[in-house]
């Protein structure tokens, strides 16, 4: 990645574009602990009404998704994405004032949630579509690596951070820093250079012509239909997995906020060092079979998990905490491969004009498998238990994989630089 990265230090719009992310990354990686201990140890919610706060910020994908991903590539994307993180932090601010006044609680929390989700849908469809604008396309593998490697190191530093910062101040102030650092993030991408023009020549553009085109896209595309179908079933294990984990660590086994932050941060620091031989992998091998390789992974990982919150548990608390360090850093390192190849490899096969659309469809989907997984992992874990409920998980997990093996992704490639 040597001679890419030394390019990118030359695209004018990259370094501000890349600090904002990075920002944002730390901020809502403090907030990944915060959250959990706020709802589980302040507020006292019950599995399930973990799982329905969970969901409230995924839930505004599938209202909105398809329809902000249309009007995405419509309009200039850098100002959609200042005025969406200074929208995401005014909302996040909302917990820890109303914790201040004394009114905060479950409805509360899950309303200001909801609408950072409302703000995250037009956010993540803004600055996944604005990236192929600022780097040329042959450098987008190179330039997903670097955030990635931002968003890990954020991962690893964040979450003990954060569970360092509830345990001294509490939580609602620490996700005060997350609301922080979306301002921050809108001053940054404020400063990023990049030359965008506003589509021509579509009079009376049509929401539901635009909405289907979209659609037909994503899953018209012989190699991006499987990966997106493999991604939303990851999703829906991934969000049932850490509603039903949450509550586990936290309640049942009584882990510490630190450590509980340490556990997360072990997958940061994974994720990093997944994320660094991801352009290497994804040039050996190809996008395709990196990303089925990286998705065989969090099988083996979950099954630990199950293993170590249900039948090591407390009677093993030794074993349990040192098996989820390892469940969670296997965990981080498939993440920090097949991320950047999956963007890259989106990014990459979709028109500029689709890319909106192309994001806003894949992320909308993801997101609302990922509240439906949610509430059904924190549904399932009332009525049959964590034991029941991670083993679900797993299986689901081995359900992507398949999705993903039986697919032209086994052959999917890149165009690499200089190409």
């Amino acid at each position: 990645m040597g001679e890419d990265a030394t390019t990118l230090r030359r695209v004018a719009g990259f370094r501000s574009y890349w600090s904002a992310a990075t920002v944002s990354s730390f901020g809502s990686a403090v907030s990944a602990v915060a959250v959990p201990v706020l709802v589980v140890t302040v507020l006292h919610a019950t599995p399930f009404e973990v799982g329905l706060v969970n969901a409230a910020q995924f839930l505004p994908y599938a209202i909105f998704g398809l329809v902000v991903g249309a009007y995405v590539d419509r309009f200039r994307r850098k100002p959609l994405l200042i005025w969406s993180s200074v929208g995401r932090g005014l909302s996040l601010a909302v917990i820890p004032v109303s914790w201040a006044f004394g009114v905060l609680d479950l409805w509360v929390t899950a309303g200001a949630l909801f609408v950072f989700g409302v703000l995250s849908v037009v956010g993540f469809a803004a600055t996944q579509s604005l990236l192929p604008r600022i780097v040329p396309r042959p450098l987008l593998l190179a330039a997903n690596a670097r955030i990635d490697q931002s968003d890990a190191a954020a991962q690893t530093v964040g979450p003990a951070l954060g569970g360092a910062l509830v345990s001294l101040v509490t939580a609602p102030f620490a996700i005060a820093l997350d609301a922080a650092s979306f301002f921050i993030d809108a001053v940054l991408v404020a400063r990023v250079r990049v030359d965008e023009r506003v589509p021509t020549g579509r009079a009376r553009p049509r929401l539901r012509r635009d909405i289907a085109d979209g659609l037909r896209w994503t899953y018209g595309h012989a190699m991006l239909a499987p990966l997106a179908f493999s991604t939303h079933l990851w999703f829906l294990a991934n969000a049932a997995g850490l509603t039903v984990f949450a509550t586990l660590a936290l309640r049942t086994l009584a882990l510490p906020a630190v450590v509980y932050g340490a556990v997360l941060a072990v997958s940061g620091v994974a994720m990093l060092l997944g994320a660094t031989a991801a352009p290497r992998l994804g040039s050996r091998f190809g996008a395709g079979r990196t990303i089925i390789a990286a998705r065989g992974v969090y099988p083996v990982a979950w099954a630990a998990i199950a293993v170590a919150t249900t039948v090591l548990g407390q009677s093993m608390p030794t074993a349990s905490t040192i098996v989820l360090f390892a469940a969670f850093a296997v965990h981080g390192v498939a993440a920090g491969c097949e991320n950047a190849n999956e963007m890259s490899l989106r990014q990459t096969v979709t028109p500029d004009e689709l890319l909106g659309r192309m994001n806003s469809t894949m992320r909308s989907a993801n997101r609302t498998l990922a509240a439906v997984g949610a509430i059904g992992g924190g549904a399932l874990m009332t009525v049959a238990g964590g034991g029941v409920a991670l083993l679900v998980v797993t299986v689901v997990f081995v359900a992507a994989v398949v999705v993903a093996v039986r697919s032209p992704l086994r052959i999917a490639q890149l165009r690499q630089h200089g190409e």
